[in-house]
């Protein structure tokens, strides 16, 4: 009877816990999930990588022959164009997405006045800049290959990432230096973006382009703008001024212009300008250097040297937009190719 009882206990109570014995064990566990958790991983790896493919046709503008390239391609060139290497990385990261919004918005257009048709951009300042490898290699010379892979992990730190307002694709406007103001987009191209409004810019005083001088005779400046300069020192009166604290219009001698007029006309580098006449010439100093809508380059480099992030730079210049991903239009542009 006793050895009855004995049995009895071995396979109600020791049995049950031999044979869960080996599965309860943690390190096994532990390999097992480690295993799943490294190939999923992997496998969203994989599926990052698999971005639309989607070519850039550019126009060289010195050979007049069209270069096709993979849309990130084209923006490490545009990147390392556009702004300067030694920026922080959270500017170039800034520049970055501005410049995959400007041309994912540009494909999506189509707009190809004064280009070839087989062409999308040209690689001039009508579109962006874009500047090939072998013209990096000869513009960097023994800093190329640190200085590429510095632009390289700005581009690919914002893969997949454009600007919309609205759910669309924002026209992602850029300049060098402020006056210490962004700029209206209507004050100075009449067309009215709620995403590119005026805001302070304290940073670009630190730019070496923040102020200029240039001299003209009387003479080249009546021509070019074709005003006839009343004698004595006057020479013409400021108006009005645009929300950006720039030139809007100014009366010589009865003739009314507008600061963007005077600016294109007279070749300057910001439409914010004062001028004196000494003699036959007429000095003319301006502030800032650019259109001044939408992101300030150097402002962006100051912000990022302040700590931050390449997202609050442009949330900062770009009003109420939202960071986004690109994919819904690059698959729609696979789609059309």
């Amino acid at each position: 009877m006793l050895m009855l009882v004995v049995v009895v206990i071995v396979v109600i109570i020791l049995l049950p816990a031999m044979l869960v014995l080996p599965f309860s064990n943690d390190t096994t566990f532990g390999k097992l999930t480690e295993k799943i958790e490294q190939k999923a991983t992997k496998e969203q790896s994989k599926e990052k990588m698999k971005e639309p493919a989607v070519e850039v046709s550019v126009l060289r503008t010195t050979s007049k022959q069209v270069q096709k390239l993979p849309l990130e391609s084209y923006l490490i060139g545009v990147v390392a164009a556009e702004m300067p290497v030694n920026f922080e990385k959270e500017a170039l990261k800034a520049q970055a997405l501005t410049a995959r919004t400007y041309i994912v918005n540009q494909l999506i257009q189509g707009d190809r006045t004064g280009l070839p048709a087989n062409a999308d951009v040209s690689d001039g300042e009508n579109h962006q800049v874009y500047k090939s490898d072998q013209e990096l290699k000869e513009l960097w010379g023994s800093q190329y290959k640190q200085n590429l892979q510095k632009i390289k992990a700005a581009v690919q730190e914002t893969a997949g990432q454009i600007l919309t307002y609205d759910g669309d694709p924002i026209t992602a406007t850029f300049f060098s230096t402020s006056n210490g103001y962004t700029e209206n987009s209507e004050e100075y191209w009449k067309a009215d973006y709620p995403y590119l409004k005026s805001v302070s810019s304290p940073w670009d005083t630190e730019s070496p382009k923040f102020y200029n001088k240039v001299a003209m005779t009387v003479a080249d400046f009546e021509q070019k703008l074709g005003v006839n300069v009343p004698s004595g020192t006057e020479i013409g009166t400021i108006v009005e001024r645009t929300a950006g604290k720039r030139v809007g219009v100014v009366r010589i001698n009865g003739k009314e212009l507008t600061g963007k007029q005077i600016r294109e006309k007279l070749h300057l580098m910001s439409s914010d300008f004062s001028w004196e006449r000494q003699g036959n010439q007429i000095i003319i100093t301006t502030k800032g250097y650019g259109h001044g809508v939408g992101m300030s380059q150097y402002g962006a480099n100051g912000m990022a040297q302040e700590g931050k992030s390449y997202k609050d730079i442009v949330k900062y210049y770009y009003k109420g937009v939202t960071i986004q991903s690109s994919n819904k239009w690059v698959n729609t542009l696979t789609v059309k190719k």
